[in-house]
């Protein structure tokens, strides 16, 4: 399938998702927010992916939202009771399509160079990992355009960074350099160019891949869940879940090939079937 804003391949259970629009600096057009949900959803149903890289071409990874869709004004009137729902549902969509990153059942890991600006920030805060090239950026633009952040940046970044560091960069909109986010713990590793960014995220995914993809996405899941409730409320939730996702052939598979042994083979995730319908 051929998209307006992705490029989109796969190898060895490994996904690449690449913004394919430098010209416009991957500015995130209507299409973006249509597309990137229906990609990873697409992805997540078949069954075979287990990690994915969204990465991007040119110089930035991204400059944001597109500045066109704020030229439909009536789209962002807030003048009356319908229109202030108009905007909230649109928040509500928005919101949605980084929500698919947040949600999928395979890791999703952000390579990120140059300039990660406004709505990408939203974007890698919903990625699992984070690697960047010595050149990268990050900003909170939307403060810098006399709005607040509203797309995930404040909801997710507060629980990646030390809230001071995150009050400073929401209301000043000042740069997050890559060294500065690597030592804080923001993105995992910082490369030199950007290709070896690229290869260097891929080669984490294809360690990732390698791994049981059931007791993978029990992790995320795991993760995410004890990073939003108590340490009580968390072992309550692993112990509902783990019964249902524990393989006793996936771990012999594992203990057999021991720490020279040839790689364990485990099966894909099963595919989603689409809903019943009458």
């Amino acid at each position: 399938m051929g998209y307006e804003c992705f490029e989109v391949e796969r190898d060895a259970k490994v996904a690449t998702i690449r913004l394919s629009r430098p010209e416009r600096l991957n500015a995130m057009t209507r299409d973006f927010w249509v597309e990137l949900p229906a990609i990873l959803r697409g992805l997540e149903a078949e069954g075979g992916t287990r990690a994915a890289v969204i990465c991007s071409s040119g110089r930035h990874f991204s400059a944001g939202m597109d500045l066109s869709l704020f030229r439909d004004g009536a789209a962002l009137e807030t003048g009356s009771v319908a229109a202030r729902e108009r905007f909230r549902r649109q928040l509500i969509a928005l919101q949605g399509s980084f929500e698919a990153v947040s949600a999928a059942r395979f890791p999703v890991i952000a390579a990120v160079q140059g300039g990660c600006i406004g709505g990408a920030v939203d974007l890698v805060t919903a990625c699992c990992l984070r690697y960047c090239a010595a050149d990268t950026y990050f900003v909170i633009q939307e403060i810098n355009l006399g709005m607040m952040a509203d797309v995930g940046t404040l909801q997710r970044m507060p629980k990646q960074l030390p809230e001071a560091v995150v009050r400073e960069l929401a209301y000043t909109g000042d740069r997050l350099a890559a060294g500065r986010a690597e030592r804080l713990g923001f993105v995992n590793g910082v490369f030199d160019g950007h290709d070896a960014l690229v290869e260097g995220a891929h080669a984490v995914a294809r360690r990732i891949a390698a791994k049981a993809p059931a007791a993978i996405a029990a992790s995320k899941d795991m993760i995410g869940y004890s990073r939003d409730h108590s340490v009580a409320e968390s072992f309550a939730y692993l112990n509902a879940l783990q019964p249902g996702v524990f393989d006793i052939d996936a771990v012999a598979r594992a203990a057999a090939a021991g720490k020279d042994g040839p790689a364990p083979e485990f099966e894909d995730l099963p595919a989603i079937d689409p809903p019943i319908k009458p």
